[in-house]
C-alpha cells in the first residue's frame, strides 16, 4: 500500500474542505412580500435590490428594497402600473412607461416617468411615447428605452438624460417584453415577442444585429454590459422557461438554470455576469420567489483540472478532472435534423452550439446539400446555405465563425467557404483538390485538413490561417475517412481506410507526425472532438456499423459507452472533447442526433 509521502510528480495541496468550481449558479433568497410579475428593478448587488410596480393583481405601486436577505417595503410608486421600465440604484431610481389602472379602463399604457431618491418617488417629464413592456438599460440619471407595446410592436427607442426623454434611432426588429441591459450609450436587447432570438447592440447612435440567443423566448430578463452578462427566464411560446445563457460581448453560451421555471420577474441592473437576482413573476399563477445568482466569492478556492489535494477534514485524497477517471456518462437522445444525410461539416463548441452544413444523401438517390442548421441543445434550426452543394469536407470552428475545405461536389474539388454567423463566403482554395480527410482546429481562422482521397490516397497536410491554405508536413501513412480533433499546434487524426481498415492514429505537434497509441477497434469514417489530453472517437464503420466509442487520456485510449446507433460520417461539434459532443445525421438520410455529455468530476483517489 502506497503512502502519501510516496506520491511524486504532483503538487498536492492539505484542505480542510475540497475547493469548488469557479462557475455561475442560482440559490435561492428570501421571498417579496406580495407575490406578483411585471416588475420594474434597479440596484447594483444581490445585497442591495430595489423592485417596484407589477401586477399583484391588480396593478401595484408596491415599492420593495432587499439585503440579500430579506425584502422590505418602502415608499409606494405615484402611479400603480405594471410592465414598466428601470434602472438605477436603491438609492437613485428610475420608473417610467408601462400598464397603469385607469378609472375608465382596465389598462391604458403610460408615458409616465418617477425618480427615486432613497425614500420616495417623485414625478418628473413623461416618455415622448406611452408604452409598456420595453427593454431597459442604464441609470436614474442616463437611461435608454427601448422597444415595447401600445396597440401594436413598437421599435422606438428614448434616451433620458436626467431631465428629459429624447427619440434616437429605432430597433432593427420592433419587438416587446425582451431582457435589457447595459447603459444608456452601449446596451444589449435580447429576444422578445414574439419568440424571438435576435439579439441588437446599441453604441450610443444606433442598433446593430448581433450573434442571437441559443433559446428563443420572451418575457426573459437580464443583467450585465455589453460585453459581459446573462438573460435568464421566460416564455418560448409553449412553455416557462428556466434557460440562462451569458454573454462574452460576441456569443451566447448557456450556463446553470434557474431552479424554477418562469416569465416575467423583476430584477436589478448589476455591472457584470458576477451577480443577478430574479424576483416574483410568473408560472400560470404569481410568485413571490426570489432567486440570486453569483459565483464563488473571491475568498473560496477555486479548483483547476488536473488538481489534487488531502482533505484534512474526511482524511481523503481527492483530485478533479476528466483525466482523473473515465468518464461514465451515455449518449442520449438528441433533436432530430431538418435535412436527413451524411459526410456534412461540424462545428461547435459543446452539443448545445453546434453547427452542421452540406453532405449528401445516400443510398440513391445520390445528392449533396447546401443546407446549413444550427442546433441550440434542444432543436435544430435552419440557416443561409452554401453558395455551392459539398460533401465530405474538411471543418472547422464554432456555431457563429467556422470555415469548410475541399469536397466532393460529386466531383473533386478544392472549394473552401467561411461562415460568420449569418452567410456563408467563397474563400481561398485548398492546394490540392481531395475530400474526406481529417480535420483538426477549433477555430474559423486555424485549421489543417489531413489526408484525403484524390487518386490515390492523399498525405497532404494543409494549414488555414484565415486567409490562405499553406503546405506542411505530410503524414506518415496515406488515408482517407478519418476522425481529427485538437488544434494546429497539437492534434490527432486516426482510424480510416488506407486503403486497408486502419486503426493508426498519429499526433501533430505543429511540424511532424508522430506515430502514436492504435485505436482498439480499426475503424472507417469515425468522428472525434477534444485536444491531445482528452478526447473522444465515435461511430464508424468496422466495417460494418459502429456506435463504439472510445476515450483518450492523453496516453491510451479506453472503450466507454456506445452510441445508441451504430453509424458511419456522422457530423460532430469540434471542440467539447470527452465532456460534450454531438454526433448528427448519418447513411440513409438519418436525421438522429445524440448528444454526449460528461462534466470534470471530483474523485476519491485510491492507492495500492
Amino acid at each position: 500500500m502506497a503512502t502519501l509521502k510516496q506520491i511524486k510528480g504532483t503538487a498536492i495541496q492539505f484542505l480542510d474542505a475540497d475547493p469548488v468550481q469557479y462557475v455561475g449558479s442560482w440559490s435561492s433568497g428570501g421571498n417579496l412580500n406580495t407575490a406578483r410579475r411585471g416588475l420594474g428593478g434597479a440596484g447594483s448587488s444581490n445585497t442591495a435590490i430595489l423592485v417596484y410596480g407589477g401586477d399583484a393583481p391588480p396593478f401595484s405601486a408596491a415599492n420593495e428594497q432587499y439585503d440579500g436577505t430579506s425584502w422590505t417595503e418602502k415608499g409606494d410608486l405615484n402611479t400603480a402600473r405594471m410592465f414598466l421600465g428601470g434602472g438605477g440604484v436603491t438609492t437613485a431610481a428610475i420608473a417610467y412607461g408601462g400598464r397603469k389602472a385607469h378609472p375608465s379602463d382596465p389598462g391604458t399604457e403610460s408615458t409616465d416617468t418617477e425618480i427615486w431618491n432613497g425614500s420616495g418617488w417623485t414625478e418628473v417629464n413623461n416618455l415622448n411615447t406611452a408604452r409598456q413592456l420595453m427593454g431597459s438599460a442604464g441609470t436614474s440619471t442616463a437611461n435608454l428605452s427601448f422597444g415595447g407595446a401600445d396597440t401594436g410592436t413598437l421599435a422606438i427607442t428614448e434616451s433620458w438624460d436626467g431631465t428629459n426623454w429624447t427619440e434616437v434611432n429605432d430597433l432593427n426588429t420592433a419587438r416587446y417584453n425582451m431582457a435589457g441591459f447595459g447603459t444608456s450609450t452601449a446596451a444589449i436587447a435580447a429576444g422578445g415577442y414574439t419568440n424571438t432570438a435576435n439579439t441588437e447592440s446599441w453604441n450610443g447612435t444606433s442598433w446593430t444585429e448581433v450573434n442571437d440567443l441559443n433559446t428563443a423566448r420572451y418575457a426573459l430578463r437580464g443583467s450585465g454590459i455589453t460585453t459581459s452578462g446573462i438573460v435568464y427566464g421566460g416564455d418560448n411560446g409553449s412553455s416557462d422557461q428556466a434557460a440562462t445563457e451569458q454573454w462574452n460581448g460576441t456569443s451566447w453560451t448557456e450556463v446553470n438554470d434557474l431552479s424554477s421555471a418562469r416569465e416575467s420577474g423583476g430584477y436589478g441592473r448589476q455591472s457584470s455576469n458576477s451577480e443577478a437576482i430574479f424576483v416574483g413573476g410568473y408560472t400560470g399563477s404569481y410568485v413571490a420567489t426570489t432567486e440570486e445568482w453569483a459565483f464563488p466569492p473571491p475568498t473560496a478556492t477555486i479548483v483547476q483540472e488536473g488538481d489534487m489535494w488531502f482533505n484534512s477534514s474526511s482524511s481523503t485524497l481527492k483530485g478533479y478532472g476528466t483525466a482523473a477517471g473515465i468518464p461514465a456518462t451515455t449518449w442520449s437522445s438528441g433533436g432530430s435534423l431538418n435535412t436527413g444525410r451524411r459526410g456534412g461539416g461540424g462545428a461547435g463548441v459543446s452539443n448545445t452550439a453546434a453547427l452542421v452544413w452540406g453532405g449528401e444523401n445516400i443510398p440513391p438517390p445520390t445528392a449533396q446539400f447546401t443546407n446549413t442548421e444550427s442546433y441550440n441543445g434542444t432543436a435544430w434550426t435552419e440557416l443561409n446555405d452554401l453558395n455551392t452543394r459539398n460533401a465530405d469536407q474538411s471543418f472547422s470552428g464554432t456555431q457563429t465563425a467556422a470555415i469548410g475545405g475541399g469536397g466532393n461536389n460529386p466531383t473533386v474539388n478544392a472549394l473552401s467557404e467561411s461562415w460568420n454567423g449569418s452567410t456563408w463566403t467563397e474563400v481561398s482554395d485548398l492546394n490540392a483538390a481531395r475530400y474526406n480527410g481529417g480535420s483538426i482546429g477549433f477555430t474559423a481562422s486555424a485549421h489543417n485538413f489531413v489526408g484525403g482521397l484524390a487518386a490515390p490516397v492523399d498525405q497532404n497536410n494543409e494549414f488555414w490561417d484565415g486567409t490562405s491554405w499553406t503546405e506542411q508536413n505530410n503524414l506518415n501513412t496515406g488515408r482517407f475517412n478519418m476522425f481529427g480533433f485538437g488544434n494546429p499546434a497539437s492534434g490527432f487524426v486516426g482510424g480510416g481506410l488506407e486503403p486497408a481498415l486502419s486503426g493508426k492514429v498519429e499526433s501533430w505537434d505543429g511540424t511532424s507526425w508522430t506515430e502514436t497509441t492504435d485505436l482498439n477497434t480499426a475503424r472507417v469514417a469515425c468522428r472525434g472532438t477534444g485536444n491531445t489530453s482528452s478526447g473522444i472517437v465515435f461511430g464508424g464503420g468496422t466495417p460494418s456499423a459502429t456506435g463504439k466509442t472510445e476515450f483518450w487520456n492523453g496516453s491510451s485510449w479506453t472503450e466507454i459507452n456506445d452510441m445508441s446507433s451504430g453509424r458511419a460520417t456522422i457530423m460532430p461539434n469540434r471542440s467539447g472533447g470527452a465532456v460534450s459532443a454531438i454526433a448528427a445525421g448519418g447513411p440513409s438520410a438519418s436525421t438522429l442526433t445524440e448528444e454526449w455529455t460528461s462534466d470534470n468530476t471530483l474523485s476519491t483517489v485510491t492507492t495500492s
